[in-house]
C-alpha cells in the first residue's frame, strides 16, 4: 500500500472548492497523470454513487480505472477507483481559513496480487505526484472558480 498526504490552501470559498473537486472529471485539469476522465450518466451535480472512467499515464504506461464518488459531505469528498491491478482512494478534507479553503488530500493506492511487490519501488513516484498536485489543483480551482 502507498499512502500520500498533502495539504494546501486555495483562495476560494469552501463550498465552491468542494463542488469543483466533487466532479472528478476535473481531474484532467489537476492530476498530472490523467489524460481523460469521463462521467457515466447525466450531467447533473455529482452525487454519491456517480461514476467516471479515468484514463491515466503512469511511468509511461496507460491505465484505466473506474472511479466512484463514495462520500460527498460539506467538508469531505471521497472517490474510489478500481481496476484489476489496484484500488485507489482519493480523499479530500476541507477547512475554512482566513485565506480561503485548506484542502487535505489523502491518496491511498492498494495494489492487488503480484503488483503488491511494486509498492516500495513506486512510493517515490507517488510522493512526487503528490507534490505536483499541491500546485496543479489550486491553480485549476482558481482558474475554474471566480474569486
Amino acid at each position: 500500500m502507498v499512502h500520500v498526504r498533502r495539504s494546501f490552501t486555495v483562495e476560494r470559498p469552501l463550498p465552491a472548492v468542494a463542488a469543483y473537486i466533487a466532479d472528478f472529471a476535473h481531474a484532467v485539469d489537476w492530476d498530472p497523470g490523467t489524460r481523460e476522465c469521463v462521467r457515466d450518466g447525466d450531467d447533473a451535480e455529482p452525487a454519491v454513487g456517480a461514476r467516471w472512467r479515468n484514463v491515466s499515464v503512469f511511468r509511461g504506461r496507460r491505465t484505466e480505472l473506474d472511479y466512484r464518488l463514495d462520500r460527498r459531505e460539506e467538508r469531505r469528498v471521497t472517490f474510489t477507483g478500481t481496476n484489476k491491478t489496484a484500488t485507489s482512494t482519493d480523499d479530500f478534507g476541507f477547512e475554512e481559513t482566513g485565506e480561503g479553503t485548506r484542502v487535505t488530500y489523502d491518496a491511498t493506492i492498494r495494489f492487488h496480487g503480484l503488483a503488491r511487490l511494486a509498492d516500495p519501488f513506486l512510493r517515490k513516484e507517488f510522493e512526487r505526484l503528490g507534490d505536483e498536485i499541491t500546485r496543479t489543483l489550486p491553480d485549476a480551482v482558481r482558474a475554474a472558480v471566480p474569486s
